[in-house]
């Protein structure tokens, strides 16, 4: 079971070299990289790993404390946004220009943060000779760490500093269940976990997690344990509403790290958005269980019998891979339906875990087969050999071939279905692979 990804923010004044840093990190040219300053507007994240520790890095504006012009405030409150949300903090200053007053204004921000702060004195390209970097000990945050971005030496010493201060927390037991209660902002992820957790009073524990004032809730129901996986931005409202959705985008990701099951809480009284399509897709290709929340259903007006039905049918039709999705409407202002949830939770994770034995996997395989034949592959007939189940959590199907790429992707679609069609497996994504059996002598 993996856990929540922690946050390594890069800051810095204008032109000091953050992006190329932030790319050098990530080993990808991710971040737009100019000689000018100011080019970094909004905030950009990517996963990076070293010495076997994954963690997010999140390349952040220049900052300009007393700056008076709309980008530079704009870029100041994100950069508070991003400092609020990380573990570790990379300082990056250029070593060759020395210590500039904004440095010591951003060093005196730093230290209020109460975050561990690497100091890294960047464009120190004649590396090992250099030693301009040692100015740098003014500012009071340490050993200043000399690198050169553009050519990558001293990154190993600084990622090595990096790593040492990221949070270790400890794994939840095994046979728990991680739930992630994700959706864009103001659908009422909060009013929901909070009416899910005071209707029911088995709530025994409160748990730390590895992202910085983030909670997991422990919560026993029917004999599981589901741990409800609830960043701290998740949680409550952002404080800058410029970031919200940049960091909506960034906790969702570290959700869906630890998530067995996902609930796309979307709001009733709306269209569906795009953006709600996006993060259910985003939890299903994770191999994440789903299951579509609607929520805020007492304020839907002029209900009938048939408006819930038409709304289901209508987000299916926007989302033709939801067919498999549960949908439940609810209100967490009410609690109708809210408890009905961890009921469906428990539903969706023993399809994600369920398991067929090989033997009723070729016994669907030939009736298939049968009903409609595969294609022809360069004059050939592609056949169907043999199937097994390969994994659960996601349900994973090895269909092997005598020619794989004679497999076109309608007969997949064909193949898909008919387990589907036989087994359900309702609420999980369903992965089939095919392999050669050339592939497999090999």
């Amino acid at each position: 079971m993996s856990r929540a990804l922690p946050s390594v923010a890069v800051v810095g004044r204008p032109n000091v070299g953050k992006s190329t840093f932030f790319n050098r990190i990530v080993g990808k040219r991710q971040a737009i990289v100019e000689d000018v300053p100011g080019v970094t507007r909004d905030r950009n994240f990517a996963r990076a790993e070293w010495s076997g520790r994954e963690f997010y890095v999140v390349d952040t504006g220049g900052l300009e404390i007393e700056s008076d012009e709309p980008m530079a405030a704009a870029i100041r409150r994100q950069v508070m946004a991003a400092l609020e949300e990380a573990e570790v903090i990379a300082f990056v200053v250029d070593g060759r220009a020395g210590v500039h007053p904004l440095d010591e204004r951003i060093a005196d921000l730093l230290r209020k943060t109460q975050r561990p702060v690497v100091l890294v004195a960047n464009k120190m390209d004649r590396l090992p000779d250099e030693v301009g970097h040692h100015e740098f000990w003014e500012l009071g945050l340490g050993e200043p760490l000399p690198v050169s971005a553009v050519s990558g030496r001293g990154s190993g010493d600084v990622l090595d500093v990096v790593v040492s201060h990221l949070p270790v927390a400890e794994e939840p037991p095994e046979e728990s269940l991680q739930v992630a209660v994700i959706g864009k902002p103001n659908v009422g992820k909060s009013s929901f976990i909070n009416r899910l957790l005071g209707e029911e009073r088995l709530v025994v524990s409160e748990v730390a997690g590895t992202t910085r004032d983030s909670i997991d809730t422990l919560l026993r129901y029917h004999g599981r344990s589901l741990i409800f996986v609830d960043t701290a931005g998740l949680r409550r409202q952002a404080r800058i509403h410029e970031s919200l959705e940049f960091y909506s985008a960034l906790r969702t990701e570290q959700a869906l790290e630890r998530a067995d099951v996902c609930l796309l809480l979307v709001d009733g009284t709306e269209e569906i958005h795009v953006q709600d399509l996006k993060i259910a897709e985003k939890a299903w290709n994770a191999g994440c269980a789903l299951i579509v929340v609607v929520n805020k259903w007492d304020l839907v007006a002029d209900k009938e019998t048939s408006t819930a039905p038409a709304f289901e049918k209508h987000l299916r039709e926007r989302a033709p891979s939801l067919r498999w999705v549960p949908v439940i409407f609810t209100s967490a202002l009410t609690g109708q339906r809210v408890q009905k949830t961890l009921d469906l939770v428990l539903e969706v994770a023993a399809e994600r875990e369920r398991r067929v034995t090989t033997s009723q996997v070729n016994d669907l395989l030939r009736e298939l087969a049968d009903r409609q034949p595969p294609p022809h592959y360069r004059g050939r007939p592609v056949k169907l050999l043999y199937a097994t189940q390969a994994a659960v959590k996601p349900p994973t199907f090895l269909i092997f071939v005598n020619h794989r790429m004679g497999v076109t992707e309608n007969y997949r679609r064909y193949l898909y279905n008919g387990i589907r069609d036989r087994w359900g497996f309702i609420g999980t994504p369903l992965r089939l692979k095919f392999r050669s059996r050339k592939e497999e002598e090999r």
